[in-house]
């Protein structure tokens, strides 16, 4: 059985594997509101083409497919060809066991380079998962920050959302993507772990929402 990977346009190609958003992220959740928390509110993957059934039926199909004893040798065998892999274009590592296999299929592909943006980091049972990810010299763990004002995470790597140039700092690096039509043009930042932070400008309608509510609140 072949494993279902996605592209998106904005990785010059690049493939991924992703899981439905939301459903998956139990990291989006604030402990305290019970509700999202406002990265997380403003979702991308909530939106536009990822609102498809197209578009949904491999992420879905994806949440029980890893759990096939030959999930980490075909995923290997998938990425064969690959230089870059993207995990979770949507959707989080929601079990520690996926997380382990996603760990797996990393140190079985050194000639990939591998980014994996989460917020599990924020659950104890995932701290030995994590860290040994990023011990990997091919992979890249990227601690996602809840925040929508430039607010960061103490980890490995992380990045950010920020909304206004005053909430760029001198160790961030910011994402030019949306100067770019909305494509990463060959840049490789994310995938670096010489860049400690990644800093994504918000964008979308329903991200400045998000930003304007918290504006009239704050």
């Amino acid at each position: 059985m072949s494993v279902k990977l996605s592209k998106t346009s904005k990785l010059d190609g690049i493939m991924s594997w992703s899981l439905q958003a939301l459903d998956t992220c139990q990291g989006s959740i604030d402990p305290v509101t019970k509700e999202l928390v406002p990265a997380c509110a403003g979702c991308y993957a909530t939106t536009g083409n990822y609102r498809f059934k197209n578009v949904k039926a491999p992420r879905e199909f994806n949440k029980e497919d890893w759990k096939r004893d030959a999930w980490v040798n075909d995923m290997v065998q998938a990425l064969d060809s690959s230089r870059y892999f993207r995990w979770l274009d949507s959707g989080d590592l929601y079990s520690v066991e996926l997380a382990w296999k996603v760990y797996d299929v990393m140190k079985l592909t050194p000639w990939v380079k591998h980014w994996l943006p989460t917020r599990m980091y924020k659950f104890q049972k995932y701290a030995k998962v994590l860290e040994a990810m990023q011990w990997l010299p091919n992979v890249v763990v990227r601690f996602s920050s809840d925040s929508v004002s430039g607010e960061i995470v103490n980890g490995f790597t992380s990045s950010t959302i920020i909304s206004s140039n005053d909430q760029l700092t001198s160790d961030m690096v910011e994402c030019k993507a949306y100067e770019n039509a909305g494509k990463c043009n060959g840049c490789r930042a994310c995938y670096s772990k010489d860049v400690p932070i990644i800093a994504y400008r918000a964008h979308g309608v329903k991200m400045a929402k998000v930003i304007k509510i918290l504006s009239v609140k704050g």
